[in-house]
């Protein structure tokens, strides 16, 4: 039997546990109540328990945090990521973990965090040049060949993204390994873009029709590699369609804006990028049955239309009765008619046949014989007269056409031109002496027979109130209004009854305004 090794130390020993309750309460002694000032990181809201865990950092250490059910209840205002908080509480550790604490029981704002801040300066300076424009955006193909991730080849990303592809529509997946966190990831990223967009078609590397840059969730400092600027830049450059798969569906970044499209997840991402096929099998599998069943329609119905017009159509003995009975009766008459037509001819041949004997046929040649050489005899004398009368025409013709003849003509033509310019002029000086004539003639017989001219030898003309003049005392009526128009101006009155004659009408003026009574005997007077 081997012999019990003995101790080398007298060093006491302890367990794990007695450890970690010594460093909790060597913490909750020395550290009651702090103020602990800091920026909120990894905040996702309640648990379903109702805490809520989160860290506080500050640019060079980080510190977890809790808030229990009841501290949370109290807060005047709601945690956001990224907010700067001033927190107070009791610092311990959680011996599960090894991880030292603070339970928060107050909690105040103190301004929004560095980070959120530098993100929403640079989403801000890279909105201002349209690299976040909607109308800069994409459509996904919808049955891309090749999709290339971006993500890490070691995550469960890319295994998420090959399973649902490979369930929905398997196809090629190109990945391009790169860092999905650290301070190198943002330039891996852009490179790994950039690299996708270079590739050619029909090249030894096949270019994808669609881009799918993933990563699981985190905070925002594990996400930061995704708010580069060059990362934005080769988002937004990129010729393929690019889906963003960066976080959960609460996690946004600056390449969620500048992609074609956002998924909520990575797996969202293949099923925004593929189809299902299945899917597409049945949909192709109904389209054909719909078509089969529509051919069969169609076929059927134009099937029994042909037979309802072959019904109403008549039978081939109907269509062919009139013409066979045609044929019959032409057939019929063409023996007779062939025969007379025959006897016709020979008639007409016998009648031609008589006329060209040969006794006629010479008659008729020596006539002719006598008719050509008469002609010919009288040939000469013709083109003798016919060329002294050419000659004659031309000369007078040539005579016409001299010089002076011509310039006699013009004289005469320029003369008739004056003189009748002269007797134009003259023509018009009269017709305006006329009219002038005839409009002052008028002018007198319409101051004649215008009523102006009685007015002014001091007449004057009773209207109606309608402006219709009176011309019988008769029509006037006591009570009347009335107009007397003069020369110069209206003057209202009123008519009144008379008493030595009824049929008289007496009317009384009022006075005027700015004009002074008629003097008594006037015409005035008389109403």
């Amino acid at each position: 039997m081997s012999e019990k090794p003995e101790s080398a130390s007298n060093v006491a020993e302890y367990t794990v546990s007695e450890i970690s309750g010594a460093l909790k309460r060597t913490v909750e002694d020395t550290f009651g109540h702090v103020r602990i000032r800091g920026e909120i990181s990894g905040y996702r809201g309640p648990h379903s328990s109702g805490h809520a865990y989160f860290s506080l950092k500050d640019d060079k250490a980080r510190i977890e945090a809790v808030i229990w059910r009841g501290s949370m209840s109290k807060l005047r205002f709601q945690p956001e990521e990224g907010m700067e908080v001033i927190a107070t509480g009791k610092l311990t550790t959680y011996p599960g973990s090894s991880k030292y604490q603070i339970v928060i029981e107050q909690m105040e704002p103190a301004g929004a965090g560095a980070l959120m801040a530098l993100l929403e300066e640079r989403k801000r300076k890279l909105g201002a040049e349209g690299l976040f424009d909607p109308a800069a955006k994409q459509l996904l193909p919808f049955m891309p060949r090749i999709i290339g991730v971006v993500t890490s080849p070691t995550g469960a990303v890319i295994r998420d993204i090959i399973h649902r592809i490979t369930d929905r529509f398997p196809l090629h997946v190109l990945v391009w390994p790169v860092r999905v966190q650290g301070e190198t990831s943002g330039a891996e990223v852009a490179n790994a873009i950039n690299g996708f967009n270079g590739l050619q078609r029909g090249g030894a590397l096949p270019r994808p029709d669609v881009l799918i840059v993933a990563r699981g969730g985190g905070s925002l400092e594990d996400l930061w590699g995704f708010n580069d600027e060059a990362v934005v830049r080769a988002v937004a450059a990129s010729q393929i369609p690019l889906i963003s798969a960066v976080g959960h569906e609460t996690d946004w970044t600056l390449i969620d804006l500048a992609a074609d499209v956002r998924a909520p997840t990575p797996t969202g991402a293949a099923e925004m990028a593929v189809p299902v096929k299945a899917d597409l099998q049945a949909t192709v599998a109904t389209l054909g049955a719909r078509l089969a069943a529509g051919m069969s329609r169609y076929l059927d119905r134009r099937r029994q239309a042909q037979r309802a017009l072959a019904r109403a159509l008549p039978s081939a003995d109907q269509l062919l009765a009139l013409p066979r009975r045609h044929f019959d009766e032409t057939a019929a008459r063409l023996g007779r008619a062939l025969q007379a037509n025959t006897q016709k001819k020979r008639g007409e041949f016998d009648g031609c046949a008589r006329q060209l004997s040969p006794r006629l046929l010479e008659q008729r040649f020596r006539e002719k014989r006598r008719e050509i050489n008469v002609l010919t005899n009288r040939l000469p004398h013709g083109l003798r007269v016919f060329l002294r009368e050419r000659r004659g025409v031309f000369v007078r013709r040539a005579e016409r056409l001299s010089i002076e003849p011509i310039a006699r003509l013009a004289q005469r033509g320029r003369q008739h031109l004056q003189q009748l310019d002269r007797r134009q002029i003259q023509a018009v000086d009269l017709i305006l002496d006329r009219a002038n004539r005839r409009g002052s003639e008028l002018e007198r017989l319409m101051k004649t027979l215008s009523y102006q001219g009685v007015l002014e030898r001091g007449f004057a003309v009773v209207l109606d109130p309608s402006g219709t003049p009176i011309k019988r005392s008769a029509a006037i009526a006591s009570g009347d209004d009335l107009t007397l128009k003069f020369q110069d101006g209206e003057v209202q009155a009123v008519a009144k009854e008379g008493d030595e004659r009824p049929s008289r009408a007496k009317i009384e003026r009022p006075a005027p305004a700015k004009k002074p009574p008629l003097p008594s005997g006037s015409q005035g007077s008389l109403f």
